[in-house]
Protein backbone atom coordinates (compact mmCIF):
# COMPACT_ATOMS: atom_id res chain seq x y z
CA UNK A 1 0.00 0.00 0.00
CA UNK A 2 2.85 2.38 0.88
CA UNK A 3 4.36 1.88 -2.57
CA UNK A 4 1.05 2.67 -4.28
CA UNK A 5 0.80 5.96 -2.36
CA UNK A 6 4.36 6.89 -3.33
CA UNK A 7 3.60 6.24 -7.00
CA UNK A 8 0.52 8.48 -6.89
CA UNK A 9 2.42 11.20 -5.02
CA UNK A 10 5.24 11.27 -7.57
CA UNK A 11 2.74 11.26 -10.43
CA UNK A 12 0.91 14.21 -8.89
CA UNK A 13 4.18 16.16 -8.84
CA UNK A 14 4.63 15.44 -12.55
CA UNK A 15 1.06 16.44 -13.38
CA UNK A 16 1.12 19.76 -11.58
CA UNK A 17 4.70 20.82 -12.27
CA UNK A 18 4.25 24.00 -14.41
CA UNK A 19 7.60 23.66 -16.18
CA UNK A 20 6.75 20.19 -17.46
CA UNK A 21 3.08 20.72 -18.20
CA UNK A 22 3.50 23.97 -20.12
CA UNK A 23 6.03 22.45 -22.50
CA UNK A 24 4.02 19.37 -23.41
CA UNK A 25 0.71 18.27 -24.94
CA UNK A 26 -2.29 18.03 -22.62
CA UNK A 27 -5.61 16.56 -23.74
CA UNK A 28 -8.75 15.34 -22.04
CA UNK A 29 -12.12 13.83 -22.73
CA UNK A 30 -14.69 11.20 -21.90
CA UNK A 31 -14.59 7.43 -22.21
CA UNK A 32 -16.84 4.45 -21.72
CA UNK A 33 -17.33 0.83 -22.58
CA UNK A 34 -17.91 -2.74 -21.42
CA UNK A 35 -16.52 -4.37 -18.28
CA UNK A 36 -16.26 -8.15 -17.87
CA UNK A 37 -15.61 -8.94 -14.21
CA UNK A 38 -14.85 -12.09 -12.26
CA UNK A 39 -13.94 -12.44 -8.57
CA UNK A 40 -12.35 -15.89 -8.92
CA UNK A 41 -13.96 -17.34 -5.82
CA UNK A 42 -11.79 -20.07 -4.29
CA UNK A 43 -14.32 -22.00 -2.21
CA UNK A 44 -14.89 -25.78 -2.00
CA UNK A 45 -18.66 -25.47 -2.49
CA UNK A 46 -18.42 -23.45 -5.74
CA UNK A 47 -19.61 -25.66 -8.63
CA UNK A 48 -19.52 -23.00 -11.35
CA UNK A 49 -18.62 -19.34 -11.77
CA UNK A 50 -19.49 -16.87 -14.50
CA UNK A 51 -18.38 -13.33 -15.27
CA UNK A 52 -20.57 -10.32 -14.70
CA UNK A 53 -20.92 -7.89 -17.61
CA UNK A 54 -21.17 -4.23 -16.70
CA UNK A 55 -20.02 -0.80 -17.75
CA UNK A 56 -17.16 1.63 -17.26
CA UNK A 57 -17.65 5.33 -17.93
CA UNK A 58 -15.91 8.54 -16.91
CA UNK A 59 -13.26 11.14 -17.65
CA UNK A 60 -9.57 11.10 -18.46
CA UNK A 61 -6.70 13.46 -19.15
CA UNK A 62 -3.51 12.69 -21.03
CA UNK A 63 -0.23 14.49 -20.48
CA UNK A 64 2.53 13.68 -22.96
CA UNK A 65 5.94 14.79 -21.70
CA UNK A 66 7.65 13.39 -24.80
CA UNK A 67 6.40 12.00 -28.10
CA UNK A 68 6.82 8.49 -26.71
CA UNK A 69 5.95 8.87 -23.00
CA UNK A 70 3.26 10.40 -20.83
CA UNK A 71 0.74 9.72 -18.07
CA UNK A 72 -3.03 9.33 -18.05
CA UNK A 73 -5.07 9.87 -14.87
CA UNK A 74 -8.73 8.80 -15.02
CA UNK A 75 -11.91 8.90 -12.94
CA UNK A 76 -14.29 6.04 -13.79
CA UNK A 77 -17.53 4.53 -12.59
CA UNK A 78 -17.03 0.76 -12.89
CA UNK A 79 -19.45 -2.09 -12.22
CA UNK A 80 -17.80 -5.32 -11.08
CA UNK A 81 -18.82 -8.66 -9.60
CA UNK A 82 -19.46 -12.27 -10.54
CA UNK A 83 -22.07 -15.05 -10.47
CA UNK A 84 -21.34 -18.16 -8.42
CA UNK A 85 -23.24 -21.45 -8.21
CA UNK A 86 -22.86 -23.04 -4.78
CA UNK A 87 -23.53 -26.74 -4.12
CA UNK A 88 -23.45 -28.95 -1.05
CA UNK A 89 -26.07 -28.60 1.68
CA UNK A 90 -28.17 -26.25 -0.49
CA UNK A 91 -28.06 -25.38 -4.18
CA UNK A 92 -27.79 -21.68 -4.67
CA UNK A 93 -26.89 -19.19 -7.40
CA UNK A 94 -25.53 -15.91 -6.08
CA UNK A 95 -24.90 -12.77 -8.15
CA UNK A 96 -22.50 -10.25 -6.66
CA UNK A 97 -23.00 -6.71 -7.99
CA UNK A 98 -20.33 -4.28 -6.80
CA UNK A 99 -20.11 -0.69 -8.03
CA UNK A 100 -16.94 1.37 -7.72
CA UNK A 101 -15.34 4.69 -8.44
CA UNK A 102 -11.91 3.84 -9.86
CA UNK A 103 -8.91 6.17 -10.14
CA UNK A 104 -6.32 4.67 -12.50
CA UNK A 105 -3.01 6.47 -12.97
CA UNK A 106 -1.30 5.02 -16.02
CA UNK A 107 2.08 5.46 -17.67
CA UNK A 108 1.78 5.74 -21.47
CA UNK A 109 4.37 4.25 -23.82
CA UNK A 110 3.87 5.24 -27.46
CA UNK A 111 6.29 3.45 -29.81
CA UNK A 112 4.38 4.72 -32.86
CA UNK A 113 1.69 7.39 -33.23
CA UNK A 114 -1.10 4.85 -33.71
CA UNK A 115 -0.52 2.67 -30.62
CA UNK A 116 -0.29 3.28 -26.86
CA UNK A 117 0.68 0.79 -24.17
CA UNK A 118 -0.56 1.47 -20.63
CA UNK A 119 0.52 0.24 -17.22
CA UNK A 120 0.04 1.58 -13.71
CA UNK A 121 -1.84 1.36 -10.41
CA UNK A 122 -5.49 1.99 -9.74
CA UNK A 123 -7.39 2.89 -6.59
CA UNK A 124 -11.04 1.91 -6.14
CA UNK A 125 -13.78 3.05 -3.76
CA UNK A 126 -16.84 0.84 -3.29
CA UNK A 127 -20.04 2.84 -3.78
CA UNK A 128 -22.67 0.13 -3.32
CA UNK A 129 -23.19 -3.61 -3.10
CA UNK A 130 -26.12 -5.75 -4.17
CA UNK A 131 -26.36 -9.55 -3.94
CA UNK A 132 -29.10 -11.58 -5.67
CA UNK A 133 -29.96 -15.13 -4.54
CA UNK A 134 -31.63 -17.75 -6.76
CA UNK A 135 -32.36 -21.35 -5.70
CA UNK A 136 -33.24 -22.59 -2.23
CA UNK A 137 -33.14 -18.98 -1.05
CA UNK A 138 -34.80 -16.43 -3.31
CA UNK A 139 -34.43 -12.70 -3.12
CA UNK A 140 -32.22 -9.68 -3.33
CA UNK A 141 -30.19 -8.27 -0.47
CA UNK A 142 -28.31 -5.08 0.18
CA UNK A 143 -25.39 -6.76 1.93
CA UNK A 144 -24.00 -3.66 3.55
CA UNK A 145 -20.77 -2.06 2.35
CA UNK A 146 -19.42 -2.77 5.83
CA UNK A 147 -19.20 -6.44 4.81
CA UNK A 148 -16.64 -5.53 2.14
CA UNK A 149 -13.37 -3.68 2.06
CA UNK A 150 -14.57 -0.36 0.69
CA UNK A 151 -11.07 0.47 -0.55
CA UNK A 152 -9.59 -1.49 -3.46
CA UNK A 153 -6.29 -1.19 -5.30
CA UNK A 154 -4.43 -3.06 -8.01
CA UNK A 155 -2.51 -2.97 -11.27
CA UNK A 156 -3.81 -2.07 -14.75
CA UNK A 157 -2.23 -2.89 -18.12
CA UNK A 158 -3.56 -2.53 -21.65
CA UNK A 159 -3.25 -1.29 -25.19
CA UNK A 160 -4.95 1.61 -26.98
CA UNK A 161 -5.32 2.77 -30.57
CA UNK A 162 -5.22 6.43 -31.60
CA UNK A 163 -7.58 7.45 -34.40
CA UNK A 164 -7.43 11.22 -34.23
CA UNK A 165 -9.88 12.47 -31.60
CA UNK A 166 -11.28 8.95 -31.30
CA UNK A 167 -9.47 6.38 -29.15
CA UNK A 168 -10.24 2.73 -28.49
CA UNK A 169 -8.58 0.03 -26.47
CA UNK A 170 -8.67 -2.83 -24.04
CA UNK A 171 -7.10 -3.43 -20.65
CA UNK A 172 -7.03 -5.85 -17.74
CA UNK A 173 -7.11 -4.95 -14.06
CA UNK A 174 -5.78 -7.20 -11.29
CA UNK A 175 -7.01 -6.39 -7.78
CA UNK A 176 -4.64 -6.83 -4.85
CA UNK A 177 -7.13 -6.23 -2.03
CA UNK A 178 -9.20 -9.02 -0.48
CA UNK A 179 -12.88 -8.06 -0.85
CA UNK A 180 -14.51 -9.75 2.16
CA UNK A 181 -14.42 -7.83 5.44
CA UNK A 182 -16.90 -9.80 7.58
CA UNK A 183 -17.71 -13.41 8.43
CA UNK A 184 -20.75 -13.31 6.13
CA UNK A 185 -18.82 -12.00 3.13
CA UNK A 186 -15.90 -14.33 3.85
CA UNK A 187 -18.28 -17.32 3.84
CA UNK A 188 -19.35 -16.45 0.28
CA UNK A 189 -16.16 -14.97 -1.14
CA UNK A 190 -13.21 -16.38 0.79
CA UNK A 191 -10.01 -14.63 -0.29
CA UNK A 192 -11.47 -13.36 -3.59
CA UNK A 193 -10.10 -10.22 -5.23
CA UNK A 194 -11.35 -8.19 -8.18
CA UNK A 195 -10.23 -9.16 -11.66
CA UNK A 196 -11.80 -7.49 -14.70
CA UNK A 197 -11.23 -6.71 -18.34
CA UNK A 198 -12.44 -3.58 -20.10
CA UNK A 199 -13.18 -2.56 -23.68
CA UNK A 200 -13.60 1.17 -24.21
CA UNK A 201 -14.00 4.02 -26.65
CA UNK A 202 -12.71 7.50 -25.77
CA UNK A 203 -13.30 10.91 -27.28
CA UNK A 204 -10.81 13.80 -27.03
CA UNK A 205 -12.78 16.97 -26.18
CA UNK A 206 -9.91 19.39 -25.59
CA UNK A 207 -6.22 19.58 -26.43
CA UNK A 208 -3.47 22.13 -25.94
Amino acid sequence: MRHIKIIFFLAAILIFSPGLVNSQTISGGIKGGLTMSNLYIDEDDIDDENARFGINVGFFSQIMYFDTFGIQPELLYTSKGTEGVYGGFIDQKVKFNLNYIDLPLLAIFRPVELIDFYVGPYLGFLLSSNVEFTGTIEGESEIDRDNFNTFDYGITAGIGFNLGNLRAGLRYNIGLQKLADSDLANLLLGDSKNGYGQLYIAFILSEQ
